[in-house]
């Protein structure tokens, strides 16, 4: 399983409303070897580029527990949820060269890491 986006994705989410927030959620699982370790120092490498793109973590959590659904456990370890501004700035700060130095705390910290771009949804 990639941890890294295709071509396709990337162009997908940058079809995404410019004017639009994006809100990232991130499904984590962790290595087994030191891998909450390393996500835990990408985590605080990466508060200065989030800040620069106007970034809002919006939950943090971890011990998921399974409520509803055929699961005993859910395959993550835990779920980060962030929300950019727009498409472009999420895009502009992975990109970006300083990003891409700590980038590799993020790879070697995990086993899988889903990231799913979307929208605020109003009710009615």
């Amino acid at each position: 399983m990639s941890l890294e986006p295709t071509a396709e994705q990337m162009a997908a989410l940058a079809a995404r409303p410019a004017d639009q927030p994006v809100v990232m959620i991130n499904l984590l699982k962790f290595r087994a070897d030191g891998g909450k370790e390393s996500y835990a120092r990408y985590g605080q490498e990466v508060i200065p580029h989030l800040q620069r793109a106007r970034a809002t973590v919006l939950f943090a959590g971890a011990a998921p527990t399974q409520v509803i659904g055929d699961d005993e456990k859910p395959w993550w370890d835990a779920i980060v949820v962030v929300q950019y501004p727009s498409p472009t700035a999420f895009i502009d700060m992975v990109t970006n060269e300083e990003y891409l130095k700590i980038h590799e705390h993020r790879a070697n910290g995990l086993d899988r890491g889903d990231l799913i771009a979307t929208s605020w949804m109003t009710a009615g």
